[in-house]
């Protein structure tokens, strides 16, 4: 999986269902194993415990990724196995007033990032993970390095928060001088770039924006490191501001995500900028937010008000 630069989390992810695949089966070696207890395995997935039809289609492509080039088995049946079909559903998008009103139950740190989720339409791990050399205040715009399907990107740097955010950046650059000091002050690189550039990992620019509270020693070098804001952090802070607003509705992190595409389309922008700006590779992933507009069930007035309210 490395060799082929899978990420981290599809990595954990395909070896969690290679193993559950494995242990199904009375862990007898999947080379004996067929068609039969791939399609077994999937249905006791959908049947039994009941797992979305992503989460079937996850385990079915660890599945095939095992016989194809772990054991490099090519068998005819792995073509015509069913993927399950994934339902369709509209997101969830808060109003206008619901974003004030639960951006303005938080404060510190996790504020900030959901306000780059919401400002700016970053994933969660987008915003946990950015570096100080991807935030441009003079162009005012964000670059999101290896995002969803290790791509890069450019997005809006949201002008409110400009302040606030150089000034926690200039706190994270004495808490960095801090670690400096001390012999720490180093932070994991992307690639192999440690090798080409031995020294970046303690320079300023490859720095986390939003670095962990604690140093942990790396074990392979020895360094002593920061990782990253982990996002179950910001995911708490997200909880306790929605039920602080009173909202009914069920949002999470990335609900700031399709309210920033949902209003950006209220606002009159073209469905292709905001493609860009969410980094989605096809329009018709975009398109889903045409679906969840103001003018769209809200904006038609019901026979029943025509009747009755007249």
């Amino acid at each position: 999986m490395r060799l082929r630069h899978v990420s981290p989390r599809t990595e954990k992810a395909y070896l969690h269902w290679m193993r559950r695949y494995w242990e199904f089966n009375d862990r007898r070696n999947p080379r004996d194993l067929g068609a039969p207890d791939v399609t077994a395995f999937l249905s006791h997935l959908a049947t039994q415990e009941h797992v979305a039809a992503s989460t079937q289609n996850q385990a079915l492509a660890a599945i095939l990724f095992l016989y194809r080039h772990v054991l490099e088995i090519d068998l005819p049946w792995l073509d015509g196995l069913v993927r399950a079909k994934r339902p369709q559903r509209l997101p969830v998008v808060m109003t206008p007033d619901e974003t004030q009103a639960v951006l303005g139950a938080m404060d510190g740190t996790p504020k900030l990032i959901a306000m780059l989720l919401y400002g700016a339409g970053l994933r969660l791990l987008e915003g946990c993970t950015l570096r100080v050399k991807d935030i441009d205040f003079g162009r005012r715009q964000i670059t999101v390095r290896q995002g969803k399907g290790d791509k890069d990107r450019v997005t809006v740097l949201p002008s409110v928060i400009v302040e606030d955010l150089r000034e926690h950046l200039d706190r994270v650059g004495v808490q960095h001088k801090r670690d400096l000091e001390t012999g720490a002050g180093w932070v994991d690189l992307p690639s192999a770039l440690h090798r080409k550039l031995p020294t970046a990992g303690r320079e300023w620019a490859w720095q986390w924006a939003f670095p962990a509270t604690r140093r942990y020693q790396h074990v392979e070098t020895g360094q002593l490191r920061r990782h990253h804001l982990h996002e179950t952090v910001v995911q708490g802070a997200v909880r306790r501001a929605v039920r602080s607003a009173g909202l009914s509705k069920r949002v999470t992190c990335h609900t700031f995500r399709h309210s920033f595409a949902t209003h950006l389309l209220e606002a009159g922008y073209d469905i292709r900028t905001i493609q860009e700006l969410l980094g989605h590779s096809d329009v018709s992933t975009t398109m889903i937010y045409t679906h969840v507009l103001n003018r769209g069930p809200a904006g038609v007035e019901s026979p029943a008000d025509r009747l009755f309210l007249k």
